[in-house]
């Protein structure tokens, strides 16, 4: 069964960075598109937030525009999330998964960010 294991969350303050990994043995990532989600309390979907797809084209949400980093190693079936100037409002369960959502969420990593 394919699973999907989101590492890397943490309590940071504003301002600082994190970096999240995305693992995903037995999905070819590079088939497709990848993104990385976000849950919020209070909200009922996921939101995307960054997407990459096989050619390296990314895509950012307007409020994490150069603040957020998305990037893929389709040899490892990995990717990664890196998150600098951090917010608030940035404080959520980050998940990754295809672009669309196809494979069945993971756990996901919460990143609570302090102010």
């Amino acid at each position: 069964q394919v699973q999907l294991v989101e590492s890397g969350g943490g309590l940071v303050q504003a301002g600082g960075s994190l970096t999240l990994s995305c693992e995903a043995p037995g999905i070819g990532f590079s088939l497709g598109a990848m993104g990385w989600y976000r849950r919020i309390i209070g909200k009922q979907r996921e939101e995307l937030v960054a997407s990459i797809n096989r050619r390296g084209s990314t895509y950012y949400i307007d409020s994490v525009k150069g603040r957020f980093t998305i990037s893929m190693d389709n040899s490892k079936n990995l990717a990664s999330l890196q998150m600098n100037s951090l917010k608030p409002e940035d404080t959520a369960v980050y998940l990754c998964n295809s672009l669309p959502p196809f494979y069945p969420w993971g756990q996901g990593t919460q990143v609570t960010v302090s102010s």
